[in-house]
C-alpha cells in the first residue's frame, strides 16, 4: 500500500511548519508529499530507527541537490566510505579538541565581538552577534581564516538555500554555485600558506590524513553550509526563546538549569535542522507503507522532536525538560559530526558572556522566523542596555 497523499502550501510551510507536522503526526505521520517529491516520516521512533538502515535509507544520492551542487561529502557516503572520512576529520573537531584547542579561541573571539557593540543601544541579534560569533569560530576550524564572516555566512546560507532549492529557482542555484566557488578559491589560498594553519584546523587534518582533495572541498563546503547557519541561529533563536519565556529565562541566570540546557532544549523545540533527505536503496515496507526503490524519502527531525507521545506539552519551551531523546543532531552513523563543537560554542559560550555583558538586553521588534529544512530568525532587534 502506498503511503497517503497530503497536500502542502509551500509558502506557509516554510514561514510555519510545525501545524502541518502536527497534523500529519496525527492523521499520516507516513505520507507523500507532492510538492515536495518525498515521504515524509514524521514521528520520532520512525526516524531514529529508519536512520540507521543505511542500507535502505541511504545518504548516498548521486543526483541529490547537495551532490551535485558542493562535491559528494561524507555525508552523502555510507558504510565503509562515511566512516573513514567522519574517522579523519574527527581529530578537528573532538571533544577533547574542542575544549583543548577551540574552546579558548571561541571566548577569544566572542569577547572581541561583545567589545564591538558594546556602545551600541540597539542592534540585529542574528547580523551582529551571532553571525559573527559563529562565523570566526568557524574560520579557525574549518582553516579558512582568510574568509571573513560576512563571506562564510554569505557562502553558508548561499548552500544552505541551494540544496533546498526543490522547486529549482534559477537565482537560489546561482548564489550556491558562487558560494561554492568562493570556497575553493580561499582553499587554494590557504594552500599556499599552509604553515599559517593550525594543525587542529580541518584543512591540516584532512591533508595530513591524506583524504584526496576533491573530499576535502566537499567535506569543508559541508561544514560551513552546516556549522555557520545552524549555530548562528541556533544562538539568536535561544536568545529569542529566553527573552519571550521570562520564566524560563530567570531559570537560566539564576542557575536552576545551564545555558547549555537553554539551548538544548531550543533545539528540540525548534529544530534549526528540521529535515536530513534519504534515498530508498531498497524497497521496503514500514507500518504496511510501501517505499518504492529510488524514490525520496524526508526524515522530519522538527516534527519528531515535538512528537507527542515522546515528549509532554512539545509545543511548550521547557528548559527543565529532559531531552535526552530529542534528535536534533540526528542519529546514528550520520549524527551530527559538529555537535561538540556547537555544543560548546553556543551553551558554553556565546549565550553565557552576551548575557554576563548585557544582563538587561530585551526585544526591541518581531523576530521574523522561516524555514522548515533549515529553520532561525531573519532578524532579531534587540536593545542592549536600559
Amino acid at each position: 500500500m502506498n503511503p497517503p497523499i497530503v497536500e502542502i502550501n509551500l509558502h506557509e510551510f516554510k514561514q510555519d511548519p510545525y501545524p502541518t507536522l502536527t497534523n500529519m503526526r496525527t492523521d499520516a505521520p507516513i505520507c507523500y508529499v507532492p510538492q515536495l517529491d518525498a515521504t515524509l516520516l514524521c514521528l520520532r521512533n520512525d526516524i531514529f530507527m529508519c536512520e540507521k538502515m543505511i542500507d535502505i535509507f541511504s545518504s548516498d544520492q548521486p543526483g541529490g541537490l547537495m551532490t551535485t551542487l558542493m562535491g559528494q561529502n561524507m555525508m552523502r557516503k555510507d558504510g565503509d566510505a562515511h566512516v573513514l572520512e567522519r574517522r579523519q576529520m574527527q581529530r578537528s573537531v573532538s571533544p577533547r579538541t574542542v575544549k583543548e584547542k577551540w574552546k579558548q579561541q571561541f571566548e577569544l573571539d566572542t569577547k572581541r565581538v561583545l567589545d564591538s557593540i558594546e556602545n551600541l543601544e540597539k542592534i540585529d541579534l542574528v547580523r551582529d552577534y551571532a553571525m559573527p560569533v559563529s562565523a570566526h569560530a568557524l574560520r579557525h576550524i574549518t582553516g579558512l581564516v582568510n574568509m571573513s564572516p560576512e563571506q562564510l555566512d554569505s557562502s553558508s546560507q548561499g548552500m544552505i538555500n541551494g540544496i533546498a532549492n526543490y522547486s529549482g529557482n534559477a537565482s537560489i542555484q546561482e548564489h550556491c554555485t558562487n558560494a561554492t566557488s568562493l570556497i575553493d578559491l580561499s582553499i587554494n589560498e590557504m594552500l599556499q600558506v599552509k604553515s599559517s594553519l593550525a594543525k587542529e584546523s580541518m584543512l591540516s587534518v584532512l591533508l595530513a590524513a591524506g583524504q584526496p582533495m576533491n573530499s576535502i572541498r566537499a567535506n569543508i563546503k559541508l561544514a560551513i553550509s552546516g556549522g555557520q547557519n545552524e549555530p548562528r541561529d541556533a544562538i539568536a533563536g535561544t536568545v529569542w526563546a529566553l527573552l519571550t519565556h521570562p520564566h524560563e529565562f530567570s531559570k537560566t541566570m539564576n542557575g536552576t538549569v545551564s545555558w547549555l540546557q537553554a539551548f538544548e532544549e531550543y533545539a528540540r523545540w525548534m529544530s534549526p535542522i528540521g529535515m536530513s533527505p534519504r534515498r530508498i536503496a531498497k524497497a521496503f515496507s514500514l507500518k504496511g507503507f510501501q517505499f518504492e526503490l529510488e524514490s525520496r524519502a524526508f526524515l522530519m527531525f522538527g516534527s519528531g522532536n515535538r512528537d507527542e507521545t515522546i515528549f509532554d506539552q512539545p509545543d511548550i519551551y521547557n528548559v527543565e525538560r529532559n531531552t535526552s531523546k530529542a534528535i536534533s543532531f540526528g542519529a546514528g552513523p550520520h549524527f551530527c559530526a559538529g555537535a561538540a563543537a556547537s555544543r560548546m560554542l553556543i551553551g558554553e559560550v556565546a549565550l553565557p558572556l552576551l548575557f554576563d555583558r548585557f544582563p538587561n538586553i530585551s526585544l526591541a521588534g518581531e523576530a521574523p522566523f522561516t524555514g522548515w529544512a533549515f529553520r532561525g530568525p531573519v532578524s532579531m532587534p534587540v536593545q542592549l542596555n536600559q
